[in-house]
């Protein structure tokens, strides 16, 4: 028979036994997904826009520029979203504590509603209702993260997302300048330098998301060759308007 003392105990281990987490709220894979995405496909398409009137010495310039002015926007916009996220949390967390000490019997009330909703009879719903509210701060965090879908105690961080964003959109969009900075100076092999870029980033997202590599790679190898060939097209006719 199993010694019950010799088996540890699992109390306060969820999930730590067959599979663990990712982080899941925003914080810096989506930001480098999103940026090496966009840094791909815009500079791509800002490239083959450029070449398809321009002379190298030009769609080499344009490519930089396009870099460095989406790597800088790419990282203000994330900063500056992340930051306007996290300060309206935080106002909401003022509210919620605001509410709980003017009206602490109502902010029970609505727990018990809140746990007896989720399947707990109302005796068990009011017994944890009780013992939570006696930590304010805890209970706060579990009214919030019930009524908003938030947890104050886990907001990304905006330099974080932000230095993300910057480091991945600047590497995706370098790539399909590479061919011209190493002095070639066909098209054809910034956009398959470009289309490499998207494969390998569609299908690392994937992988990560648990999702068929092939499956994410085609699918950013598509949406971004639409892109392309929709601004090489606009190039071309605008290079031939004003020639």
């Amino acid at each position: 028979m199993t010694d019950p003392d010799a088996v540890p105990s699992l109390a306060g281990m969820p999930h730590q036994i067959d599979h663990r987490h990712p982080d899941v709220t925003g914080g810096w894979l989506r930001a480098a997904t999103f940026g090496a995405m966009d840094g791909l496909v815009s500079n791509t398409a800002l490239i083959a826009g450029v070449a398809a009137s321009a002379s190298t010495n030009a769609v080499v310039l344009a490519g930089v520029a396009g870099m460095l002015a989406g790597s800088f926007s790419m990282a203000l916009g994330k900063f500056t979203s992340v930051t306007t996220a996290n300060e309206q949390v935080e106002s909401e967390v003022r509210v919620e504590r605001r509410s709980f000490r003017m009206y602490p019997d109502a902010e029970q009330a609505e727990l018990v509603g809140t746990l007896t909703d989720m399947g707990m009879s109302v005796e068990t719903a009011t017994k944890a209702a009780e013992e939570l509210h006696r930590d304010e701060t805890r209970a706060l965090n579990f009214h919030l993260v019930q009524e908003l879908g938030v947890d104050p105690n886990e907001k990304p961080s905006p330099w974080v997302a932000a230095g993300s964003s910057f480091a991945m959109f600047a590497i995706g969009a370098v790539i399909p300048l590479i061919p011209f900075l190493l002095g070639y100076s066909s098209l054809w092999l910034g956009l398959a330098c470009g289309g490499v870029g998207l494969l390998v980033v569609g299908g690392v997202a994937a992988r990560v998301t648990k999702k068929p590599p092939w499956l994410g790679s085609l699918r950013q190898l598509a949406f971004g060759g639409i892109a392309i060939a929709v601004t090489y097209l606009v190039g071309h006719l605008i290079g031939a308007a004003v020639s």
